[in-house]
């Protein structure tokens, strides 16, 4: 019955644990990589259809593609989905493709596709190398040429091809704005002007071939232009925007001429006009299937999607302090933090939510909080919890209070029966979390 949730048997112990573990397993279904592609990626005769994800109202949009109009079909799959991604797309199209690469964490064989094993978070020379055989293989391409791309999580590393600088240098960049608390846009704002591939020059590249993409958002609030740094969307920031974000966090002297340049992304229309970016997996997707699934089994859902934020405890309180009344599944997508306190503690942001909102919680209420890649900074994809779970752990005499700010993993092993365990998932479209009530 359940497709992804490894223990559900052990977890569910009420009616309503079920149903939440039954919505949840929905959601993890609606992003696997693999059941993607096979429900919005199919081959009808010789016309290949393909249908954005579900927006949380359910939309799509399709695209149609009629492949003998196309010479050569190039497939170039970059990022933590590139393999089950490629793997499937070798299924459908099988010998109508002509080349491909796929690069990823992991790897394997492929008939059509070269498999390659990259490096993440920080790039390499491996990543570099690949990189350069994904640019000459689209050196010569004409517009009789189709480019199927797939890009996802980890792409920022992965694809990398720095100008004039080698990848050491990219990482120790990289490391440093990371240390310094640089957000994800300000990061990737950076790399997109430290690279020939990225911020649109893929789609410069290819250029005039037509380039379908494929993205799986690991971005809350599906930025395009940020998912893997961008490499076939045309680029909003300037080269001025990443120099200044250098000389912010005082970084500016590891980019100095002539070690490093910063180089202006493309700006001229013409090389996007045959680029189709199509949002394919997103956290909005699982919201909406979760949804569904809560709706089928009579709750009335609510979704607030990218609502997540904060700090993970803060946040789990505010969810089990609401007013909720009758059947009811309250949706939440995003991503939350935790000020770790404790350096010598185990635990995830999913957890420190629960664990966060376990003292508030009123009877017959379930609160769930999962990582949708399932792996909450530990072996568990998240923690289930309600007033069972939380009586159960005072009569242990474990107190929530001792293990928040980065123990939560601690608190969970010790009462037992709130741990969700999936595997990692090959998805990642941040956080799910939701309280179901009745």
């Amino acid at each position: 019955e359940y497709m992804i949730i490894q223990n559900a048997d052990t977890l569910g112990t009420t009616p309503l644990r079920r149903d939440a573990l039954q919505i949840l397993d929905a959601g993890y279904t609606a992003i696997m990589t693999t059941s993607a592609i096979r429900s919005q990626f199919r081959l009808e005769g010789e016309t290949l259809k393909i249908t954005s994800a579900a927006g949380v109202d359910g939309k799509t949009r399709e695209v149609e593609i009629y492949l003998p109009q196309y010479r050569r079909v190039l497939v170039v799959a970059i990022g933590k989905c590139a393999f089950d991604a490629g793997k499937e797309i070798e299924e459908i199209l099988g010998d109508r493709i002509t080349a491909g690469v796929v690069l990823d964490v992991r790897g394997g064989v492929l008939k059509y596709l070269r498999s390659e094993i990259g490096t993440h978070p920080f790039p390499s020379e491996k990543n570099k190398e690949v990189t350069e055989s994904i640019v000459a293989m689209l050196k010569d391409t004409t517009a009789e040429d189709l480019i199927l791309a797939v890009i996802s999580g980890g792409g920022s590393s992965l694809l990398c091809l720095p100008h004039d600088i080698k990848c050491e240098k990219l990482t120790e960049i990289t490391k440093q704005l990371m240390e310094k608390g640089a957000d994800i846009h300000e990061l990737n704002t950076v790399r997109k002007h430290l690279s020939e591939v990225q911020g649109g020059n893929l789609a410069k590249l290819a250029y005039p071939a037509k380039v379908v993409s494929l993205i799986f958002s690991d971005v809350a609030g599906n930025d395009i232009a940020t998912i893997a740094s961008g490499p076939t969307v045309m680029d909003t920031t300037v080269a001025m925007d990443a120099a200044e974000i250098l000389s912010k966090y005082d970084i500016m002297k590891l980019c100095e001429l002539p070690h490093c340049e910063i180089l202006e992304t493309p700006k001229e229309g013409k090389y996007f006009e045959n680029v189709e970016n199509i949002l394919f997996v997103t956290n909005d997707a699982a919201l909406f299937a979760m949804g569904k699934k809560a709706e089928e089994l009579g709750y009335a859902p609510v979704i607030c999607s990218n609502c997540a934020t904060g700090e993970a405890g803060e946040f789990g309180k505010k969810l089990a302090s609401e007013k909720y009344v009758g059947k009811g599944c309250s949706l939440y997508g995003g991503e939350t933090t935790v000020t770790v306190a404790h350096s010598e503690g185990k635990g995830g942001r999913n957890q420190e939510v629960v664990l966060g909102a376990l003292p508030y919680l009123p009877e017959n209420t379930v609160i769930k909080a999962a990582a949708s890649d399932g792996w909450d900074n530990t072996e568990v994809a998240g923690a289930l919890g309600d007033k069972t779970l939380y009586e159960e752990s005072k009569s242990l005499g474990v107190n929530t209070e001792e293990y928040t700010h980065g123990r939560s993993y601690e608190f969970f092993s010790k009462v037992g029966d709130g741990h969700i365990t999936t595997d990692r998932t090959g998805a990642n479209v941040a956080d799910f979390y939701f309280v179901l009530t009745q």
